[in-house]
């Protein structure tokens, strides 16, 4: 079913509602970004933590760029291979690019499924310790024992622990460093001197299909990136930036990285990135389920039902 434009009476300002898409790997955000932008002259603002990369695109499932010309796109392939974005600096471009949104008096919806980026966003982030150099370079060398990191974060701080996964060096190492320098649980600190996002009427859209549906999708779409060329792109990438290149460690582009040196074979690497995916979904889900007020649907983004029941329940928040 086509969606069509709203009456003036609904599109006259929407400048201080915000809705928020989110939901796991696969669920179809993109696709019902698009219909919502496109519905009510909105702007998709990116929040995830490896599309904001520039030169990765198959296994990013970054929106395409003819999808990217019907719509205004925001914080897609924002900054180089190499650097390393933490979820405050996230925030901040992010907040100003919600701003400018709102100035124009187009409608912002930010996508993603970085929780932690999203968290920073809408809740502002604790006044952490300094980072500390020399700590971090300990922690990287003692980072070669995949499992030590992690360990060595559950006796600091279980909690934390909990939400970080045992292979996200980057974070394991900021927490274990804020739990050191502060002599404080970084669980708590979450819990302190934050700085909520502000002048924005927030309504949080979830996607939830069914799971062995959406898992039957994250395997055809891994599948997909490998028949598409995920590997020649990883090779690419490893020759003009070497490991430095930071999407390298991430879903589908680890398992590409090990097929490209012959560690594995084909069919060995796309089952291990549909399995990592699917674990990623699972993730993403516990995550999401602790955000407040969110209405969910129970769906894909690509299905007309479903879209047109988002469009209602942003059209209801206009209205009232």
């Amino acid at each position: 079913m086509a969606l069509h434009p709203l009456e003036c009476a609904l599109t006259v300002s929407h400048s201080s509602l915000l809705i928020v898409l989110l939901g796991p790997t696969g669920s179809g955000k993109t696709a019902l970004s698009l219909a919502l932008a496109e519905h009510f002259g909105g702007e998709i603002v990116n929040c995830d933590s490896v599309a904001i990369y520039r030169d990765f695109d198959i296994g990013t499932a970054k929106p395409t760029m003819a999808e990217r010309g019907r719509v205004p796109h925001h914080l897609f392939d924002s900054v180089g291979p190499t650097a390393y974005v933490t979820a405050g600096e996230y925030s901040r471009q992010a907040r100003k690019v919600l701003e400018e949104i709102k100035t124009r008096g187009s409608l912002p919806i930010v996508v993603g499924g970085t929780g932690l980026y999203l968290q920073a966003l809408l809740e502002g982030l604790f006044a952490g310790p300094e980072r500390s150099e020399e700590l971090r370079d300990r922690l990287r060398r003692r980072a070669k024992n995949k499992s030590y990191l992690h360990r060595l974060l559950y006796r600091l701080d279980p909690v934390a622990a909990a939400k970080i996964h045992s292979h996200d060096t980057p974070k394991l190492i900021r927490a274990i460093e804020v739990c050191l320098a502060s002599r404080k649980e970084m669980s708590e600190m979450w819990k302190e001197g934050r700085d909520p996002l502000q002048g924005f009427h927030i309504l949080r859209l979830g996607l939830n299909p069914e799971r062995v549906a959406l898992y039957q999708r994250i395997n055809q779409r891994a599948q997909q990136m490998f028949d598409s060329g995920l590997v020649e792109e990883t090779g690419s990438m490893l020759e003009k930036y070497g490991d430095a290149a930071r999407p390298l460690s991430s879903l589908g582009y680890k398992q590409a990285v090990q097929l490209f040196r012959g560690e594995v074979d084909r069919d060995t690497a796309i089952q291990a990135a549909q399995q990592a995916h699917r674990n990623y979904a699972k993730r993403q889900m516990t995550w999401f389920r602790r955000e407040p007020h969110v209405a969910w649907l129970a769906g894909f983004g690509d299905e007309p039902g479903i879209q047109q029941r988002a469009v209602e329940l942003v059209e209801h928040e206009l209205a009232s």
